[in-house]
């Protein structure tokens, strides 16, 4: 029968007290040797003299003979705890290591019967006495709720759970090279705003006790400040960092995430396209060693030549309704018939989203999604050739979408016009419509060059991993925990 958490700490207190009373230090600060990571203790040759650090992840004692398993982030090592080649106060100290405890070991190395490379100790110290027991590496934290409350315990007994998110930091290096090799200047803009902009997303509100005056936590990576970069002289700059926005919880969505966002003064959306592209396969390649994958059940090749699709007429292939010509009365009926999740206030442009989103689910991709209509994309710049629509495109993988990028309008006027019009269905119940900026449009109004932008989030990371974007976060957001 397992013993209760209790009996355990009990336990494990009372082996603190005796490691005080032998005058040992259960928390010293530094170490009094030089620590030899296990992977190189391994490489060298057997009478050696090395000296390791790390978690007691297991451990098993026959008498005057205790071997013990030695972890840390590059690999393990066995340890022997023999009494004839300690001294006795540090056998008895040995009695006193629990799973879960840090401790620093030196002696040589030798081959057991069984061919395994073992340290035999000649001397440690305990770094770190633990008080609560690890759960076993085969069962672990079953519960996924308790996982991501306790992640630093799902990290302590699952390697392939911290290569991930070692995986996950190259991922983001190599975004972060890539545009810097391309001459882009990384910046950093505000967190917190006046007036949330550069999405359509419902904000987080905070008060500035000493301006006095409420803010918003910013939804987008700096768009609307890095084009004000660009009317003031920048011509490529990026900015990856957390952006927040206070929607649902889903397998793709969480209310704060990593964003890059990258703006190129001098190209259109076209140009960005090719580096988008470009920039794609060189991450998967590098993060993941491969550019194929099965996400959702597709196969996404990434290698292969991306195809681009039309907005307006994927909706018309699919499901028979023309966007651009239907009455507002045709697309809500269409959205009934489906019976996808609507509200009575839902403007038009919400609407077409909404059908949009329907129709995605079954494209595999890559694709660049493009022909957005004017009233979805309130910061793009409008086709020269058709009005209705904007240059503007979406990276789609595997049913959703996994990149956003466009030409950036730099017409006051038609900017301002386009703000109004968000704002009315703001001020109508729309809480994920944008926000007038009257200082952006000032902006425009002092002259900003042709400029594309593009952003895409950790979920494309997520997708790549095959994972959902609440596990690729460390410690994922929940609800307080109610202590007895």
């Amino acid at each position: 029968m397992e013993e209760s958490l209790e009996n355990v700490k009990e336990a494990r207190l009372r082996n603190l007290r005796d490691i005080k009373n032998l005058r040992e230090n259960p928390y010293p600060s530094s170490l009094k040797f030089v620590k030899t990571p296990s992977q190189i203790a391994l490489a060298n040759k057997l009478g050696d003299v090395v000296a390791v650090a790390g978690r007691i992840t297991n451990k098993r004692s026959f008498g005057a003979i205790t071997f013990l398993d030695l972890e840390d982030t590059s690999g393990h090592i066995q340890l022997l705890a023999k009494k004839d080649s300690l001294k006795e106060q540090k056998f008895e100290l040995s009695k006193l290591i629990d799973i879960g405890d840090f401790i620093e070991a030196q002696g040589p190395l030798f081959k057991t019967n069984a061919g395994e490379t073992t340290l035999e100790i000649n001397d440690f110290n305990i770094l770190t006495k633990s008080l609560r027991p690890l759960p076993s590496k085969h069962f672990g934290l079953k519960d996924e709720e308790e996982r991501y409350r306790q992640r630093y315990v799902d990290l302590a007994i699952n390697s392939e759970l911290r290569d991930l998110f070692v995986q996950k930091a190259l991922f983001w290096k190599t975004i972060r090279d890539f545009l810097s090799g391309k001459g882009f200047l990384e910046v950093e803009t505000p967190v917190l705003e006046n007036t949330a902009g550069g999405a359509d997303a419902e904000p987080f509100i905070t008060h500035h006790n000493a301006l006095d005056c409420d803010l918003y936590l910013r939804i987008s990576m700096g768009e609307l400040w890095q084009k004000r970069l660009m009317v003031g002289g920048f011509e490529k700059t990026f900015e990856i960092g957390r952006q927040f926005r206070n929607e649902g919880i889903s397998r793709e969505h969480l209310q704060d995430y990593t964003q890059m966002e990258f703006y190129w003064a001098y190209a259109n959306y076209k140009d960005s396209m090719k580096l988008v592209e470009e920039m794609y396969k060189k991450v998967a390649l590098k993060t993941f060693g491969t550019m194929r994958f099965n996400i959702n059940v597709m196969d996404v090749d990434l290698e292969k030549p991306w195809v681009t699709i039309d907005y307006t007429k994927t909706i018309k292939d699919k499901l028979g309704l023309d966007i651009q010509k239907a009455s507002f009365e045709e697309i809500n009926a269409k959205i009934g018939s489906l019976k996808l999740p609507n509200t009575s206030n839902n403007p038009k442009f919400r609407l077409i989203d909404l059908l949009w989103k329907h129709v995605r689910r079954e494209i595999p991709g890559p694709a660049f999604l493009v022909g957005h209509p004017v009233e979805v994309s309130p910061l793009a710049k409008r086709d020269s050739k058709n009005p209705a629509v904007v240059e503007r495109y979406q990276i789609i993988i595997a049913g959703s979408e996994l990149g956003n990028g466009y030409s950036e309008l730099n017409d006051p006027i038609d900017q301002e016009n386009r703000f109004k019009e968000q704002q009315t269905a703001r001020d109508a119940g729309d809480t994920e419509a944008q926000m007038y900026d009257a200082d952006f449009v000032r902006a425009l109004e002092y002259g900003m060059p042709p400029v594309t932008g593009f952003g895409l989030s950790e979920r494309l990371f997520a997708f790549l991993a095959g994972k959902s974007v609440r596990e690729c976060v460390m410690f994922p957001l929940q609800k307080p925990e109610k202590y007895a």
